[in-house]
């Protein structure tokens, strides 16, 4: 593994951050890296067996083609979030189109679905399988979710699927995302949230960070910047532990982490949730 993959230096500048993760979901995009597994092939674990694991139907994966399902998410947030006919639905880090792709056969032609991503490839990725299906309706830009290309008061709903744990400023894209919401509107968000800090190796691993382990904040913080950004009854919906989730789908990903940084299992078990939780905008 290269120095710059592995050595996250405490107090690293958030935009090397930013820069890092956009890197390596450029790759997973282009086919050179695994969605769940660092280097491409480390753990075998087919993406749609992962998706399912995480809440997933069958009949729904089966609407998308396997190109938009990368294995890149930790929850499965539209099963929550209830779409209806004609909303308009924001889809914060949309990666391939997975979600967002579902999002449009729940709204039909009438709605409208948007997706946000950084990363110039799977801006681009999204784009041709949402043509290839005739997706009129769906629409992917190019943008960071600190600084959203959409309107205020636009969106009905926003989600979001393991992608706010990588962003730095989450305040940000809390306040984003309560900007573009109409009032009444609601988010259905599965994300990473620490349960307790992660031993400081862990913490410091660049592998570790842009694979989802070690970008969560603490719950109190997580949810405390929620509410900070104006949204109410905020309810969780689903909590899982994370590492023995992707120990059982993904074991490779998981005990290279540990061996790289010398943690012990029983120092990161129980610590990393995926959770999903739905709030409001008043």
């Amino acid at each position: 593994m290269e120095p710059d993959l592995v050595s996250l230096a405490a107090g690293a500048d958030k935009e090397q951050l930013v820069a890092k993760v956009r890197e390596r979901y450029g790759r997973i995009a282009q086919g050179e890296e695994a969605g769940c597994c660092g280097p491409k092939g480390v753990c075998g674990s087919p993406e749609g067996t992962i998706a399912l694991g995480l809440g997933y139907q069958a009949d729904d994966l089966a609407q998308v083609p396997a190109e938009a399902n990368l294995g890149l998410g930790c929850g499965a947030p539209l099963t929550f979030l209830a779409l209806r006919a004609g909303e308009t639905v924001l889809d914060l880090g949309s990666g391939p189109g997975l979600d967002a792709l579902l999002a449009a056969r729940q709204v039909g032609p009438s709605g409208r679905v948007i997706g946000v991503d950084m990363t110039p490839a799977m801006v681009e990725k999204a784009r041709a399988t949402a043509a290839s299906l005739g997706l009129a309706h769906v629409e992917f830009r190019g943008g960071r979710l600190e600084a959203l290309p959409v309107d205020d008061a636009s969106v009905d709903a926003v989600t979001s699927n393991c992608v706010i744990n990588l962003v730095p400023d989450k305040r940000a894209v809390f306040a984003e995302a309560a900007r573009v919401l109409r009032s009444g509107g609601r988010l259905v968000i599965s994300d990473i949230v620490l349960d307790a800090p992660l031993p400081p190796a862990v913490e410091k691993d660049l592998m570790a960070y842009v694979g989802c382990l070690s970008g969560g904040a603490l719950r109190e913080e997580y949810f405390g910047l929620v509410r900070a950004a104006g949204f109410d009854r905020v309810e969780v919906l689903r909590d899982v532990d994370y590492v023995a989730a992707m120990q059982e789908v993904a074991p490779g990903d998981v005990a290279a982490v540990l061996e790289r940084t010398g943690a012990a299992p029983a120092e990161v078990a129980g610590r990393v949730r995926s959770i999903t939780f739905r709030a409001v905008k008043p």
